[in-house]
């Protein structure tokens, strides 16, 4: 998925890390040219929903204006969530 808005150089990244964390989910996050910052989740439909929630709703310094959303199955090529450069 993609954020947009106010979402690099607010720690948006290593806060939705945390998230994933806490929920049990892996995969990643970066940040993309354009501005936006391209994250993957992956684990329980219901957990990966209340991250994407968090990060649009919750971020405490990032001010999400718009999300794209592109569902797939789980892949589980995945064994923790990183922050990707």
């Amino acid at each position: 998925m993609f954020f947009e808005g106010i979402v690099q150089g607010v720690f948006f990244r290593a806060n939705a890390q945390k998230c994933a964390e806490s929920l049990g989910l892996v995969g990643w996050a970066r940040n993309t040219s354009d501005g936006r910052v391209e994250v993957v989740f992956e684990g329980e439909e219901g957990h990966v929903l209340s991250a994407i929630d968090w990060c649009e709703h919750k971020q405490p310094h990032a001010r999400v204006t718009s999300k794209e959303i592109e569902t797939s199955e789980p892949t589980g090529e995945f064994s923790e969530f990183a922050i990707v450069w």
